[in-house]
Parts: structure tokens; C-alpha cells; sequence
């Protein structure tokens, strides 16, 4: 099964790099993440200033400059939700403090 993991940080400067040692830590658990097979992509988000919210409703279209705050995502393949959390918690003991969303992905067949 696939998941989608977006990752809120608690705290820090929004499209800011980490520091080196940081960074470090976070390279190696992908590195590891990819190779077992769990981590299919990864990738960083921009900052909410640069960001936009699309919402319709009673068909008019709003659009905000404040969406939630998110430093990025990951897709990931897992057995179960379980196996899933548990990649979550590895990645926020390196990424530090705040909340991993996860959400699995569907997969439909549309018809032809």
C-alpha cells in the first residue's frame, strides 16, 4: 500500500535548509528509507508565502494566501497503516518536533 505523509514542523524557518548536521541525519535516513523499499519519493515544500489555498464553494472560488503550514511530504510503501506510523516516528526523531499527516492512497481504476 501507498501513504501520503505531509509533515507540519512545530517550529523553524519556512523554506529555510536545516543545519549541516541536520541535514546530515535527514540524507542518511532517506538514503536507508529508499534502499529498504519503504520511501518511494521525498521532497520539500516552499513556504506558505508563496503558497495558495483554492477553495469553490456555492460555486464561487476563494482563493487564501494561508494555507497550513507544511515543510514537505513523502509517499510511502507499507504493508499496513502500522508499518506506515512506525516509518512516521523514525522520520520525526530525525526531522524534530511536530505531526506527520498520513494518509493512505487509493488506488482506483477509471474506466476506459
Amino acid at each position: 500500500m501507498r501513504f501520503l505523509a505531509i509533515y507540519h514542523p512545530e517550529s523553524g524557518v519556512e523554506g529555510g535548509a536545516p543545519d549541516p548536521e541536520h541535514m546530515a541525519a535527514m540524507g542518511q535516513l532517506i538514503e536507508e528509507q529508499m534502499k529498504s523499499g519503504m520511501l518511494l519519493d521525498t521532497q520539500p515544500l516552499a513556504p506558505r508565502a508563496q503558497c495558495a489555498r483554492v477553495r469553490l464553494a456555492d460555486d464561487a472560488f476563494t482563493v487564501s494566501e494561508e494555507p497550513l503550514r507544511a515543510g514537505g511530504f513523502a509517499i510511502l510503501n507499507a504493508d499496513s497503516l502500522e508499518a506506515a506510523i512506525e516509518g512516521c516516528k523514525t522520520f520525526l526523531k530525525a526531522a524534530g518536533p511536530g505531526v506527520s499527516e498520513i494518509r493512505q492512497i487509493v488506488d482506483f481504476a477509471l474506466p476506459k
